[in-house]
């Protein structure tokens, strides 16, 4: 029989193990021992999480054979969605090989295309030689009966595949906590989209607005009726928390800019996308080949000089810029080059802002610089035309002979220019001791705290239009580039209208270390051999080892 001593020994044993399980459930705890603590959660992803009541389920689609850097993406993914798990047991995820069964991968490319899913094609150098593997770096998100799709790397023009991976890697946590911030949370905020004013028309600005009904409730708003009942325009702009002004052409009334500013007085907040030159890439398309820049008078001076800015009639010149498409032959022999374009700047930037913090270079076209001017009010530049720039003025003749001639270097000495600006504070009113054009009930002459985003180039905003259907904001369907057009805008929308805190996530910088290839493919070999060749030797030293140890015990 078992004695008392060793009964109360097991007892003691049991209940132990017991306690620690109940305590090990209730305060479950991990530690991030990381130098940039990439698997901390911030705040704000973890308010989100505690408000997930039912499972999300994540399907990601990195599962199978390919490139190295890519197994890293893979890793850091399902570590991350490890760390969603701890903190909510209804996250769920399974990693999904789209090629599992054997599919041509053309075809399940074209699959993922049609659902709104781009597929990556990457070089992969193995044992010397290149060639072209397809990845697809996507999740989807379901919750009840909704669905979201989260693109987990990011394009970056003429990075490599590590690059690429890195900056991807940095932007996950945000990535996956934005898509799930969309399944749970319903829309509350409402986003007027301005009409009436000669802004592009709806086909143009389509992929944006779809994209912004993800998060927020947007409805066209028109400053038509100003002119008989300005009280109760105002009144009905109110109920808007942002207001976008996509390319307006037709000059405001003083009292449409009346309206306009006390909306903003009264706290309402604006991206304006608003250039002072008409110039149209359209334009050239004639027998020769020309058109002239003018500047182009909205009416807007005096409003957005109050704020601290100022819009020249001037174009940007950029030495980094996005090529032009041409078309040469006919019928089916027409072929679309690409050709050097300064007129289209591809946009640095200058600071670590959330908006444009990892972000992809923004494209424009015929932009103007932006003068900011001393006032109370806090100006943030948000995005900038490389230091090789030129700015010309206006009335200017432009000609697509410019293709063919080599660019001038030493005209390229004007610096950087602002291209989008942030103005962020108390702003001052325009009429503040200025007869108003019209009566309105409690005039404000200076603005509570609030936001406004001014951006020299309407044509951000612009999508394509393919067999007059929207291609997506930032696609070149010629050159396959994809440029960081709607993120930053979108980005732009998520900063002014957040109440999570979520873009905050961007700021997180992670490092991730990769090893050289061009070393490792020189020392292959080398390494191969001490991989085959040490553990062998090791283990011909121990049997040596262990052999001459009998030997001497015996021997004794």
């Amino acid at each position: 029989m078992m004695s008392t001593k060793s009964s109360r020994s097991l007892i003691i044993l049991l209940v132990t193990l017991i306690a620690l399980n109940w305590i090990s459930g209730k305060f479950y705890t991990r530690l991030d021992l990381t130098e940039d603590q990439r698997y901390s959660l911030s705040p704000a992803s973890e308010r989100i999480l505690e408000d997930v009541d039912s499972p999300i389920i994540f399907d990601v689609f990195l599962q199978g054979s390919f490139p190295s850097e890519f197994r890293r993406l893979q890793s850091e993914t399902r570590q991350m969605l490890e760390e969603f798990a701890a903190h909510n047991r209804n996250i769920v995820f399974n990693f999904v090989d789209p090629l599992e069964n054997g599919q041509d991968a053309n075809i399940v490319a074209q699959e993922f295309m049609q659902m709104g899913m781009t597929p990556a094609r990457v070089n992969v150098r193995e044992n010397g030689k290149n060639s072209e593997s397809i990845v697809f770096p996507w999740a989807i998100a379901n919750y009840g009966q909704k669905t979201v799709t989260i693109p987990l790397m990011k394009n970056q023009i003429g990075s490599t595949d590590e690059e690429r991976v890195t900056a991807s890697v940095q932007q996950l946590e945000y990535v996956l906590a934005d898509g799930i911030s969309k399944l749970v949370y319903p829309r509350k905020k409402k986003i007027a989209i301005m009409r009436g004013n000669g802004e592009l028309p709806d086909a143009n600005i389509a992929d944006f607005v779809k994209t912004l009904q993800q998060y927020y409730y947007t409805a066209p708003f028109t400053l038509d009726s100003v002119a008989k009942v300005p009280q109760r325009t105002l009144k009905e702009l109110g109920q808007y928390d942002l207001v976008i002004e996509p390319k307006p052409t037709q000059a405001y009334s003083e009292k449409e800019k009346l309206v306009l500013d006390q909306y903003l007085m009264n706290g309402g907040k604006m991206i304006w996308l608003a250039e002072m030159t008409n110039m149209e890439s359209d334009s050239l398309m004639n027998a020769s080949g020309t058109a002239i820049a003018i500047p182009k008078d909205l009416n807007l001076g005096d409003y957005f000089f109050s704020y601290g800015i100022r819009i020249n009639p001037e174009l940007v010149k950029d030495l980094y810029s996005a090529p032009i498409i041409l078309a040469s032959g006919e019928g089916s022999e027409t072929r679309f080059n690409p050709y050097p374009w300064f007129y289209s700047p591809l946009t640095t930037s200058p600071n670590q802002h959330p908006i444009i913090n990892n972000l992809e270079a923004v494209k424009f076209e015929y932009a103007n610089p932006i003068d900011t001017l001393k006032n109370g009010i806090h100006k943030t530049v948000l995005l900038t035309s490389s230091p090789r720039t030129e700015v010309q003025g206006t009335p200017l003749q432009i000609s697509l002979d410019l293709v063919n001639e080599k660019p001038d270097l030493t005209a390229f000495n004007s610096g950087e220019q602002n291209l989008a600006v942030l103005l962020e504070g108390q702003f001052p009113s325009v009429y503040k001791n200025r007869i108003k054009p019209f009566e309105l009930d409690d005039v404000k002459d200076q603005s509570s705290d609030t936001k406004m985003l001014v951006i020299s180039d309407g044509d951000v905003i612009k999508n394509d239009l393919q067999r007059g259907r929207p291609v997506e904001l930032g696609f070149d369907r010629f050159t396959g580039n994809s440029y960081g057009n709607k993120e930053f805008l979108l980005n732009a929308v998520n900063y002014m209208l957040d109440d999570n805190g979520l873009i905050d996530i961007r700021s997180k910088e992670v490092r991730i270390a990769f090893l050289d290839s061009e070393k490792l493919e020189a020392e292959r070999t080398t390494w191969q051999l001490i991989n085959l060749a040490a553990p062998l030797v090791i283990l011909a030293l121990f049997g040596l080892g262990f052999h001459y140890y009998r030997h001497r015990k015996y021997i004794k």
